[in-house]
């Protein structure tokens, strides 16, 4: 039999960007080349779709798209069969794919807008499906399903507009302090900020909404963050649980991809009981989402044992240093092993 035809997408229009190229420079290293065939689809930030056959070493330091291996212009095209389209001026040619591994860190990608392409298309994805990974990056609808599973979540408000101050101090009011603003639907901490007084609110909101077009204010949870990979599609695999210990008031995007003064304790501070409470909260929370492949699902522990979901990410970052491959790492299932494992469950995608 012939290898299977996979696309790799990274890039893309995300405040992520840089992240991607990381976890896609990753992913591509570890591949097995004896069973896959890799295409290279990159995405500049102003969303132009690219063919690139050059050097993988110049993925991660953003000059592939300044390489003259990336000349051809390309897409995904949405009628069934066609698979990938590559431009040579006025003429193309269609390459079959197997599967598309999508790299995209937050919104154009972690969204299901690239999913629900490749959906419309026929082509199996490596991960979360449109509707499941448009959830999940949907803090407010999250967690309102997440909820009906029975699985505590964070007292909050939503608003899918730009509240007046009046309207917003009114519902907010209703919450504990402290307060945490977020967009609704954006990665990597962007435009999360803390409030300790009701005052600050109108400007950190004001903040969000520089994201997304909706906000999230949520109660403080008196805890710990903690973390949970999940593999699988119908079985499920989970990898030990992770925790977060901050200095500060937020695990911010410098923080996360730095640690600074964060640390990551893996396995986490915690008893085998509670550990494994977590991850079963993590599985009830991956299947209430309608997750497929793979997903972090991120979720407090407060002190008095009480587990408080958080968010879903259907495409964490995947460095062979961050979180996901590490928590699987734990488990005996190392990084190489780890990509072609979530290829073959994403081939049966379809």
């Amino acid at each position: 039999m012939g290898k299977t035809t996979v696309a790799v997408v990274f890039g893309g229009r995300s405040p992520e960007y840089e992240v991607s190229l990381k976890s896609a420079y990753s992913i591509i290293n570890a591949i097995d080349r004896d069973r896959y065939e890799v295409i290279l689809l990159g995405i500049t930030r102003q969303g132009e779709w690219h063919l690139y056959t050059g050097d993988a070493g110049a993925i991660p330091t953003d000059e592939w798209s300044r390489d003259s291996a990336c000349l051809r212009r390309a897409a995904l095209s949405p009628s069934t069969g066609e698979g990938l389209l590559i431009f040579d001026g006025e003429a193309f040619s269609s390459v079959h794919l197997d599967a598309v591994f999508p790299v995209l860190h937050g919104r154009y990608g972690e969204d299901g807008t690239l999913q629900g392409l490749c959906e419309l298309a026929g082509i199996p994805v490596v991960g979360s499906g449109a509707a499941s990974s448009a959830l999940c990056m949907d803090k407010d609808r999250a967690h309102k399903l997440v909820s009906l599973a029975g699985v505590k979540v964070p007292e909050s408000i939503c608003f899918e507009h730009s509240p007046g101050e009046g309207e917003l101090l009114d519902r907010a009011k209703k919450l504990r302090l402290p307060l945490f603003v977020k967009p609704v639907k954006a990665g990597s901490s962007y435009g999360i900020a803390k409030a300790d007084h009701y005052s600050q609110l109108p400007e950190l909101v004001a903040a969000a909404l520089e994201y997304d077009d909706a906000v999230i204010i949520e109660e403080g949870v008196d805890g710990f963050e903690t973390g949970c990979a999940v593999v699988g599609n119908e079985e499920l695999i989970t990898g030990r649980i992770d925790e977060i210990e901050i200095s500060g008031d937020l695990f911010d995007y410098e923080e996360k991809y730095t640690l600074k003064t964060a640390k990551i304790h893996l396995p986490a501070r915690i008893d085998v009981a509670t550990e494994r409470r977590l991850q079963e909260t993590a599985m009830v929370v991956y299947r209430a989402l309608g997750c497929r492949g793979y997903a972090r699902i991120d979720i407090f522990l407060t002190k008095d044992g009480e587990i408080v979901f958080n968010e879903a990410n259907t495409i964490p970052g995947f460095t062979a240093h961050s979180r996901f491959p590490s928590m699987m790492k734990a488990v005996g299932i190392d990084f190489p092993q780890l990509v072609n494992m979530l290829i073959e469950l994403g081939s049966k995608n379809k």
